[in-house]
């Protein structure tokens, strides 16, 4: 469908056309479907989304309302967030794993007016807490599968929807060029709901002038074209998806490819090879484990190679990557190393083509990101926030280091105050918390400000260094310095600790509440005939609890030797006896650790480690996948960790 809209740089939808005018027969979106990669080009995309808003506006749409959206990364999902703009409409993107408690809480609070479900599942969700949300009206839903005999008069396919936009009459299409004409930089584009580490997650909400703004100075530092691709697998309701699936690939043209479910994700980043690829810290560490597993199980010969060419990557990879004067023979056994072992575990990894790579969300562990630097992956980390429209510092080409996030993005402004805490100022710098005047104005000054709640310091080259979160820096009894998630980052390298909760402020000494990973131990387990019937039997075991011991005592070395931070080693340990879940309130939907729900949940067991106990009886309670509840009864045992000698200050356990 053509359009005589006046083409601008304003908003989203004007990106849109933009790009159908400019490059209509290239690639934006593709799906894999059924086994078959689906493709549209943004000539097909522009139509399609025009079709959605015509057909929103014949459901009643007004300027101004709220369009919930909740599924898994699917192209029509992200055509009805950009259609909802295009009617004047302000699209917010709910976790799709979210509990009916959560979803509740947030169309509430946006006071949604429509739902866009992608399926059975999010629609049961909605149902579940509609009574609740009395300003939802009308759901629409992707895929019919199972939704034959519900009740339909408040309900519509998102395909009839898009049917009723083709046959639309001339006064709706009148309708829709006016209300694009109408959009503009001040415009809010989106509302996302942060993560909610310490409460109720709050509504951010950011402007088209924001999200462009951000694309922009992104895209340009790292050189993104419309020749790059990306693959949508993270949550759509996080801003790091919007920003790469929406802003990014909307301000280059670059095309976005959407897997065909969590179980085929590896199979198709493949297939896909993007050339711009991001993941948290988790899924690095994921797939690290995963490399590690594989080489226990494999040939003599094939790991003594693996053993000798990683531990060569190990010693001048990195700076091979980071253009530093490297020896011409380490280059040439390099080289090799490359034709017989990093190319193909490129390749394994489905990043082979990656030309950028990022991480961010949390801290990664500097082994992790060293490893994946050195078999020649351009690995680099940035730092944002849902309110800085994501980016606040990114790593450039050549000045990547582990324990930075790089320097400012351009167009940022950032600042330490006497605390140690980080500001930051942008074109990106959000509106305002919807709804939440008092938090809008705690965290944002007048003069545009924004506090990011991390502790950090910008090093003698113009780097910033993150330190912590600013609210969990604190002080041992003995006045040396606690900063919890640098300490949890050293455990989780290992892989067979999958998440780490450290305590310590304002006591005497640092302890730890563990969980397993349960993929890199049932493997361990299964190579050693060690039969379990659970997840709890088999973190229980001893020789489970022997092998964590080592690997705390290990993360003790390395973190004698920081002056700094020596005193944070850990003593003692317990490994918990359930894996720690956002259903039951312990992580957030990113998977941050929700710190204080953790340590009054688990307050017994952190009180037996502090009373010099042995071991202690918990019962704590769970959430099934249906929503209801049960407890777990479990004896723990309570290791205890001998204190490295390396750094100055330590003593002996």
């Amino acid at each position: 469908m053509k359009s005589d809209t006046v083409v601008f740089n304003r908003s989203i939808p004007d990106l849109l056309m933009r790009n159908a005018r400019d490059r209509g027969d290239r690639p934006a979106n593709r799906e894999k479907e059924f086994g078959i990669w689906q493709s549209w080009t943004w000539h097909e995309v522009a139509a399609a989304t025009q079709e959605i808003a015509l057909g929103l506006l014949k459901l009643g749409i007004q300027s101004g309302d709220h369009v919930a959206v909740i599924g898994r990364n699917r192209p029509q999902l992200y055509w009805h967030m950009v259609a909802t703009q295009m009617v004047g409409g302000v699209p917010v993107p709910v976790y799709q794993d979210a509990i009916a408690g959560e979803m509740e809480y947030v169309l509430n609070h946006c006071r949604a007016r429509f739902v866009v479900a992608g399926d059975q599942e999010q629609v049961d969700k909605v149902l579940d807490v509609k009574e609740n949300v009395p300003t939802v009206e009308q759901i629409l839903y992707l895929d019919p599968r199972g939704l034959r005999h519900y009740d339909h008069s408040k309900m519509h396919s998102c395909q009839q929807v898009q049917e009723w936009g083709k046959n639309a009459n001339e006064a709706l299409r009148q309708e829709l060029k006016g209300r694009m004409e109408s959009l503009d930089e001040n415009s809010t584009c989106v509302i996302l709901y942060t993560s909610g580490t310490t409460g109720h997650p709050k509504g951010v909400v950011l402007s088209n002038s924001n999200i462009i703004s951000a694309s922009k100075a992104s895209c340009e530092f790292d050189r993104l074209t419309d020749g790059d691709s990306v693959l949508a697998y993270l949550p759509m309701a996080w801003v790091g998806d919007f920003i790469f699936s929406i802003g990014q690939a909307y301000w280059t043209g670059f095309c976005v490819n959407c897997p065909e479910s969590s179980n085929t994700m590896v199979t198709d980043l493949r297939e896909i090879g993007p050339t711009y690829y991001f993941a948290p810290p988790r899924i690095f560490e994921n797939m690290l484990t995963q490399v590690m597993i594989r080489m226990e199980d494999a040939g003599f010969v094939k790991k003594k190679l693996f053993d000798f060419f990683m531990a060569h990557a190990s010693k001048c990879g990195t700076g091979i990557m980071s253009g530093q004067a490297v020896s011409v023979t380490d280059r040439i056994i390099h080289r090799i190393g490359d034709v017989l072992v990093y190319a193909p575990l490129r390749n394994t990894l489905g990043l082979s083509r990656v030309r950028t790579g990022y991480t961010a969300g949390e801290a990664i562990g500097p082994e992790i990101f060293d490893f994946f630097r050195s078999i020649g992956i351009n690995l680099k980390q940035l730092y944002g926030q849902t309110e800085a429209s994501v980016f606040i510092t990114q790593q450039p080409d050549g000045e990547v280091e582990a324990d930075t996030v790089g320097v400012p993005t351009p167009g940022v402004e950032i600042k330490t105050s006497e605390n140690g805490e980080v500001f930051f100022r942008s074109e990106g710098s959000f509106v305002e918390y919807f709804r939440n005047p008092a938090a809008t104005e705690e965290t944002k000054d007048s003069e545009g400000w924004v506090a990011t709640g991390d502790a950090g310091f910008i090093d003698s080259k113009g780097h910033l260094k993150i330190i912590d979160r600013a609210k969990d820096v604190g002080k041992l009894n003995d006045g040396g310095m606690f900063a919890p998630k640098y300490v949890e980052n050293k455990l989780k390298f290992h892989p067979n600790i999958l998440e780490a909760v450290v305590f310590g402020a304002g006591r005497d000494y640092c302890s730890a509440l563990l969980n397993i990973d349960l993929t890199a131990v049932g493997n361990w387990a299964e190579r050693h005939n060690i039969a379990y019937a659970s997840y709890q039997e088999l973190a229980g075991h001893h020789e489970v609890y022997e092998t964590m011991r080592r690997q705390v005592a290990a993360t003790n070395e390395s973190l004698a030797k920081d002056p700094e931070l020596s005193g944070c080693q850990i003593r003692r340990f317990v490994v918990l006896h359930k894996e720690l879940d956002a259903d039951d309130g312990e992580l957030t939907r990113t998977r941050k650790v929700r710190r204080r729900i953790i340590e009054d949940k688990y307050s017994d067991i952190i009180d037996a480690i502090y009373r010099a106990e042995d071991s202690v009886d918990t019962e704590t309670e769970v959430t099934y996948e249906d929503g209801s509840k049960g407890s777990i009864a479990a004896n723990l045992r309570i290791c205890d960790v001998p204190l490295s000698h390396l750094g100055e200050g330590t003593e002996s356990a």
